[in-house]
């Protein structure tokens, strides 16, 4: 996936803001993961990084949108991501995670920053867990396959295991 090393040692106490509107990130990263994401409007970054004590400080918001398949209907539909941020990036001590790519680093004497694995991050965040296009979205009918939300099917409804009838009468007082 791509990196986006930004040095943070240059940067003023107050801090600085930075706009990242490189849309490779986001194919990229949805080819990597085999994500089935579709790009929409173009995905912006809007952030400000301040260095602190013992490492950074980022505020910021990620806005665009981005084109899912419905997990009812299949069709796609355009979601909007409106998301805001704040994170805290420590500096690299003793003890990491083990199997975690770190995102602050020194080079060449300067402390380096990686953007592109923050933004990910809250790119995947933003996402749904389940996308559906509407809430009433109906899906598709298990029997002929036909769009529920196009047209009506002539499929009989499922009435279930015959075994249980006798508890589709049942009364709870």
């Amino acid at each position: 996936m791509q990196e986006h090393w930004i040095t943070i040692s240059d940067i003023p106490a107050h801090g600085r803001d930075f706009v990242f509107d490189d849309q490779t990130l986001w194919r990229e990263g949805c080819e990597t993961y085999s994500l089935r994401v579709k790009p929409g409007r173009d995905l912006v970054a809007v952030y400000t990084i301040q260095p602190q004590a013992g490492g950074a400080l980022v505020r910021g918001t990620l806005k665009g949108s981005v084109f899912l398949p419905c997990d009812r209907c299949a069709a796609d539909f355009e979601f909007a991501i409106d998301t805001g941020y704040d994170l805290f990036e420590e500096l690299p001590g003793e003890e990491g995670g083990e199997g975690e790519e770190p995102r602050v680093r020194e080079h060449g004497g300067e402390l380096q920053l990686d953007m592109g694995a923050l933004l990910w991050e809250e790119f995947a965040l933003a996402l749904p867990v389940k996308p559906l296009c509407d809430e009433s979205c109906r899906g598709v009918c298990p029997g002929c396959g036909a769009d529920r939300n196009a047209e009506a099917c002539a499929c009989a409804d499922d009435e279930g295991d015959e075994r249980l009838a006798v508890f589709r009468s049942l009364k709870i007082k």
